[in-house]
Parts: C-alpha cells; sequence; structure tokens
C-alpha cells in the first residue's frame, strides 16, 4: 500500500482517516508512488477558523519579527533547496537543473519580501488644514488563499505566501494534488523557521477544496494560477463572494523576429523558451513569429539545434537530459495531438516529437520537441494554448502584420521581440498588448522587486503577483485624519460640511 501525503495543518501533518485520496505519479515512469488526501468541505472551515485566530496574532506582531521569521526562512530554503528540486523532479519530472531553478526564481520573491518593513511605510502630511494632520497606513487581510498549478509547485507558491506573510497574513495553501509534496516541505521550513502554527496551511484536493476556499465568509483574498478557464472560473465565483482576486490564467506567447535580428540569437532563445520544462511553461515561448525574408533560414538552425536535444528522467544517473516528461498519459496525448492538428490545418511538421526515445526507462509520459512551420494565422495550433514541447513558425511579411497577428489573440500574457534595430523594438513595447515583453529576451520574467502579470484573458482581477503590486494585494488602505487642539482652545459648534482652511 502507498503511503498518504497528509495535509499541513496547525504547524504539523495531518491525514485525516477514510478522506478520499488521488494519487502521485512518477511521470518519467508512470508508476503511483503515492496517495494524497483530498480535504472536505468540513475540514476546509476547520483550517480557516484556526487561520484566522492565529493571523489576527501573527498580524499584530511587530515588523521586526516577522522580517525575523523571513530572514530565517530564507536561510533554510536556500540550505534545503536540493531536497525541494528532488521532490518537484520526482512528482513533476522537471530535470534537476530546472527544478533546482525554480526554487531559486522562489527564493528571490523571499528576498524582496525580507524588506517588508520600508514597502509598508504609510505617509504623513502635517497641518493639511488648521491643527489636523492626516496619514495613512496599510494593514493586512486577515485570512487569503493560494491556489497554485502543477507546472510550478514551488516557485508559484512563492510568489506568493512571502509577500502574504510578511505583510501580516494567514495563508491557506491549496497546491496541485498532481505533484503536493514541495508544498508541504516549504510549510515545514516555514515551521522551523519561526512562523506561528496555523499561520500557514497546506490542504490538497480538488475541486471541493478549491470551492470551498472560494466562498468561505472568512477568506479574503484568493491568488490563482492555472489555465484561463478555471481562472476565469475563480475570479467570478471568489469576486461574487465579496473577495479580492488575482488569477493568473493561460497564455500564447509570442517570439516576433524582425529581418535584422541575429538569427543564431534568436535560434537559441527559441529552442530554450519554446522547449525548457518540456513547454509547461505559462511564459514559454510557443509561436515563433518570422518576418520576411528570413523564415526559412530560422526554422533550419532552429531544427539543427533541437537535433542535440535529449529526453529522458531527471532522476537517472549520468548527464541529465534536456527535457523531461509531461505531467499526465492524458496531457501528453493531448498536446502529441496538436501534431496531427497541425498537419490537418495545412502546417509542415518539421521535427516530430513523437519520434524521440527517451534515455533509459521507456515507461512514462514522453515527447520529444516538436516543430511545426507555416501555421495559419487563427489556426488551433496558433490560437489554442497547448503547453507542450510544441513549437510553432508562423511567417508574416512586415512589422505590421507580426504585431497585428500577436495583438489578435485573447492572450496577453509574455512576449518577446528579437532585433538590432532599437527604435523598432522601443515602438513594439509600446504598441503590443502584452503584460510582460522581452527585448532579444525570450522569457521575460520579471525580478521579484517588479511584478508579474499579463493582461486581457491572461490575468483576471488588476493586480498582478509579487512586487509592489503584491505588496498591494494583501494589504488595505487606511488613512487617518487627526486633530491635537492647543490647550484651552475651542472649535465653537459648527453643523456645516468641514472645510479645510
Amino acid at each position: 500500500m502507498t503511503a498518504v501525503l497528509p495535509h499541513w495543518i496547525d504547524g504539523a501533518s495531518l491525514t485525516v482517516p477514510g478522506a478520499r485520496t488521488g494519487p502521485i505519479t512518477n511521470p518519467a515512469t508512470g508508476e503511483v508512488t503515492g496517495e494524497v488526501g483530498f480535504a472536505s468541505t468540513a475540514l476546509v472551515d476547520t483550517v480557516v477558523t484556526s487561520a484566522r485566530v492565529a493571523g489576527a496574532a501573527w498580524g499584530r506582531l511587530s515588523l521586526t519579527r516577522r522580517t525575523q521569521v523571513l530572514f530565517a526562512f530564507r536561510e533554510l530554503l536556500n540550505a534545503r533547496k536540493h531536497e525541494v528540486a528532488a521532490a518537484i523532479t520526482a512528482e513533476h519530472g522537471k530535470v534537476p537543473s530546472d527544478a533546482l531553478g525554480e526554487v531559486q526564481r522562489g527564493l528571490e520573491v523571499v528576498e524582496f519580501a525580507c524588506g517588508i518593513a520600508h514597502l509598508l511605510k504609510g505617509g504623513l502630511s502635517m497641518e493639511v488644514s488648521t491643527g489636523i494632520d492626516v496619514s495613512s497606513v496599510r494593514q493586512p487581510l486577515g485570512v487569503v488563499a493560494v491556489i497554485s498549478p502543477f507546472n510550478f509547485p514551488a516557485m508559484v507558491p512563492l510568489w506568493f505566501l512571502p509577500v502574504a506573510l510578511a505583510t501580516g497574513n494567514a495563508v491557506v495553501l491549496k497546491p496541485s494534488e498532481k505533484d503536493p509534496t514541495a508544498a508541504n516541505l516549504i510549510a515545514g521550513l516555514w515551521a522551523e523557521a519561526g512562523l506561528p502554527a496555523g499561520v500557514l496551511s497546506v490542504v490538497h484536493g480538488d475541486k471541493e477544496a478549491v470551492d470551498a476556499l472560494l466562498v468561505h465568509p472568512d477568506v479574503a483574498a484568493i491568488s490563482f494560477v492555472g489555465s484561463t478557464p478555471v481562472a476565469r472560473y475563480v475570479y467570478e465565483t471568489g469576486t461574487a463572494h465579496g473577495k479580492r482576486v488575482q488569477a493568473l490564467g493561460g497564455a500564447k506567447n509570442h517570439m516576433v523576429v524582425l529581418p535584422d535580428a541575429d538569427l543564431d540569437l534568436a535560434a537559441d532563445a527559441a529552442v530554450n523558451a519554446g522547449f525548457g520544462s518540456a513547454g509547461e511553461r505559462c511564459m514559454a515561448i510557443s509561436a515563433l513569429v518570422a518576418v520576411d525574408p528570413i523564415g526559412d533560414e530560422l526554422v533550419a538552425k532552429i531544427a539543427e539545434r533541437m537535433a542535440g536535444l535529449t529526453i529522458g528522467a531527471g532522476d537517472a544517473t549520468g548527464v541529465e537530459p534536456d527535457l523531461g516528461p509531461l505531467i499526465t498519459r492524458e496531457h501528453r496525448d493531448r498536446v502529441a495531438g496538436y501534431l496531427d492538428v497541425g498537419v490537418a490545418e495545412g502546417a509542415t511538421l518539421v521535427v516530430d516529437g513523437r519520434t524521440v526515445a527517451p534515455r533509459g526507462d521507456a515507461g512514462g509520459f514522453w515527447l520529444g520537441p516538436s516543430l511545426i512551420d507555416h501555421v495559419a494565422p487563427g489556426s488551433r495550433v496558433h490560437a489554442e494554448e497547448i503547453f507542450g514541447p510544441v513549437l510553432s513558425v508562423l511567417r508574416v511579411p512586415t512589422y505590421d502584420a507580426a504585431l497585428a497577428l500577436v495583438n489578435s489573440l485573447p492572450y496577453g500574457n509574455g512576449t518577446a521581440i528579437f532585433t538590432r534595430d532599437g527604435g523598432a523594438a522601443r515602438r513594439y513595447v509600446a504598441e503590443v498588448e502584452v503584460g510582460m515583453v522581452g527585448v532579444n529576451v525570450p522569457i521575460p520574467v520579471p525580478a521579484a522587486f517588479y511584478s508579474f502579470g499579463g493582461w486581457k484573458a491572461s490575468l483576471f482581477g488588476d493586480t498582478h503577483a509579487y512586487g509592489p503590486e503584491g505588496v498591494h494585494f494583501f494589504t488595505r488602505g487606511k488613512v487617518v485624519t487627526t486633530r491635537w487642539p492647543e490647550p484651552d482652545s475651542s472649535t465653537g459648534i459648527n453643523l456645516g460640511f468641514p472645510q479645510n482652511s
């Protein structure tokens, strides 16, 4: 019998006897390696009640004390990052360097949140009216929930947890049930760093747990990352129940290559950004827009580089492969199906990843890097989020046509332009309808002291993740108007509307 991964509640592991469970699978072998317990609505209610009590005390704790916990957690996570990365490799399938890089990017947000005392400074205006001062403060919301996806089981929770906790909130984290162990490891490190019991809880589960968080009256805010249909559902359900919601959805990220670009640089970038993490990134480049006349040469350079890529288990001995497996058999089959869809739509299949054999054990959910050329604008392969190692190439005659193509889709997460022309790049940055833009940078994920998020159907809500916008999302402003009368002074009776003087 496989072990059941417990929840993390009130600073300790909790397994609920008789509860529903789901399988934890190693995608490199297809084997079920464990089970994860699913939270019921009643358990979520118990956790939120505990979080409300613990969070109230945590929010009253001094900024100095809270920051000390942040610094301690940073040191613990840095020391144990290989352990967290190993859990990601075992359950998600990422190769070790990719898994470790994910944890490292999460650490950057922790380091940002260590400066929370500076970021929570309010304002003060003296003598705005005779004898009256006005000040502003930002205060925590209370209990907030984080619902994170399978593709970044450590980084995405670390986008939200450090900022939410540093600003004085209690957090209930619901990670993906497909690769849940990293969340428990991270929660244990927070407890070891001195975070009081109940301030951070991890509840595992499926839609029942998600819905319980979305409608619970004591949950003040929801942070979500996932597909666009689910992001829309989370936003609409959460806001209908009076919650503040930031729901980051799907993407179809374009990389525009102008004729003057360094094509070797562009080809390297397309391969790195298209196939890293087996394409299971919301910031992956999945559509390359080649502006005439460089399409043939660029496709040849990309195909040449793809020939040397390897796929295999990340925990195997020897040289690390370039790509791991996809997360589930169903997802692998869905992604592979787009290759047939592309051919049926008239595109040219240049590299068929279904013919690439994995290193070692042939079990698991494998698909090699795939390249489809002459993809028609607006076709399914172009317009739909594939979320796998499939790179589509579209040909356009001009910069204006490339811009119109990028702006035509409902997504607006990330994009990149490759060019030596500063004027063209500057124009693209101004005109493209996308939230994160790279100039000769294929995956423009902002540094932790900026904020992450897209436009249009890639974001529901008006606040991006981490950075300054994250601080504002997890706090609310309060303005205080104060008068300290001089001794023996009197204002008299005046029933008119107050006026400044």
